[in-house]
């Protein structure tokens, strides 16, 4: 039965057209596969980009970005060249400026994923040009892309910050912290094992790794087996991982648990960020309290302190001891809190920016949903002091103005975004 149509089909058009018609369909189907083949894009990079990427001028730009110059601080010859991951992300912007107005060398990468609005990530990658960093779009665990960048320059250290925040959206998308935090790990250290020479590396851990232990401060002798979130877990199954690296390939890795930073192009998904812009906008923002009543708090940490820890970790980072692929020594592997050790209750943050803003907060106080947060954190810094140099200065007031002061010049009333820098 299946044939006689077939053979009927045939007889009805020239063998030409039966050819055009069979290899337009191919071409079609193939065509076809390609565009389902192609991993989304979670922000539309511009052609002259994606053109660009692997070219001439694109590895021209990986070049001189990746240059160091001389400075009143050090010379050039001992100048850092700087791989960051994350680069347009809140951290990675004022790291990778931090170390080009210094004089080092820095390469970004970033894929732009729309985890929040993609646009202050673009706008962040504008202000990173005019101080001359340039940013590769693109995921880190595109191995063959980090292999051409190691390729291209031989970077003394990596600054990994690239990763899937934020604690309540592993609930709804669990897959894409495996991806960032796990995976994307994995495959920046793959390709730093393989390097020669190998770079050091320094890269965000998170306070979340502490989870449900109760002890306060919080210092790095503590357990951190118990985490409260994925987004946790996912950090601290990434401080097993580094030690593994460590261990077996020499790698120098130092680890940096963040406690909730804040400040000047920050994440809209902060508390401080979309509280301000709800207060701003007549908005109710909800207002936690843990179980009788108790004050949800966190150790605020400012940008510019942070920075400064991170500089720190990158300046003392020992060099790794292997060289591709192999291990030739024992190497540093290191873990420090950076916080500001002054925990704040949110309801006094909620205070600051009424002042701040002179509008009144309409304020829904509710319990804390379960869903990974904690009620209280609080560094002990001690370590990252006598090791890192690091001495937080700036309290939450004095921050947030600084913060207040940025939001309101980057989305001004005409509703242009500034560059606010």
């Amino acid at each position: 039965m299946v044939d006689k149509p077939m053979n009927i089909h045939r007889s009805r058009f020239p063998l030409s057209i039966t050819k055009l018609l069979f290899w337009s369909l191919m071409i079609l189907s193939f065509i076809v596969l390609l565009l389902l083949g192609s991993p989304p894009s979670s922000a539309s990079p511009s052609p002259s980009r994606r053109s660009l990427r692997g070219g001439a001028d694109w590895e021209s730009s990986v070049r001189e970005s990746a240059t160091a110059t001389a400075s009143k601080s050090k010379s050039k010859s001992k100048s850092l060249r700087v791989l960051v991951t994350g680069a347009a992300g809140f951290v990675g912007t004022h790291v990778s400026i931090a170390l080009k107005r210094r004089g080092d060398g820095v390469v970004g990468i970033d894929n732009y994923n729309r985890y929040y609005d993609p646009s202050l990530k673009r706008a962040r990658t504008h202000l990173l040009a005019r101080h001359g960093v340039f940013v590769v779009e693109g995921d880190i665990n595109d191995a063959s892309l980090l292999r051409s960048l190691f390729k291209l320059v031989k970077f003394t250290h990596v600054m990994h910050l690239a990763a899937q925040a934020g604690v309540r959206y592993a609930m709804k998308n669990p897959n894409s912290y495996v991806h960032s935090n796990i995976a994307g790990l994995v495959s920046v250290l793959e390709a730093c094992k393989n390097a020669n020479p190998q770079p050091a590396i320094v890269w965000a851990s998170s306070s979340s790794v502490y989870g449900l232990n109760s002890k306060v401060p919080f210092s790095e002798r503590d357990r951190t087996d118990r985490p409260a979130s994925l987004y946790a877990a996912t950090k601290k199954a990434g401080e097993e991982i580094a030690h593994t690296y460590n261990h077996i390939y020499g790698l120098s890795i130092t680890g940096l648990r963040f406690f909730t930073v804040y400040g000047p192009w920050g994440r809209p998904d902060m508390a401080y960020f979309f509280f301000t812009k709800d207060i701003l906008k007549g908005k109710q923002i909800p207002v936690f309290e843990g179980p009788n009543g108790r004050s949800v708090a966190r150790d605020f940490t400012y940008i510019d302190d942070i920075v400064k820890g991170c500089l720190g970790a990158l300046d003392t980072a020992n060099k790794s001891t292997g060289s591709g692929g192999k291990k030739n020594g024992p190497a540093q592997l290191r873990v420090y809190n950076l916080g500001n050790t002054s925990p704040v209750p949110v309801t006094k943050l909620v205070s600051i920016l009424e002042k701040l803003l002179k509008v009144k907060a309409k304020k829904k106080v509710m319990p804390m949903p379960t869903n990974g947060d904690v009620i209280f954190t609080h560094a002990n810094i001690s370590l990252a002091r006598k090791e890192l140099g690091y001495k937080p200065t700036t309290n939450l007031e004095t921050g947030l103005s600084k913060f207040v002061d940025w939001y309101m010049e980057y989305y001004s009333p005409s509703g242009e975004k500034k560059s606010a820098w």
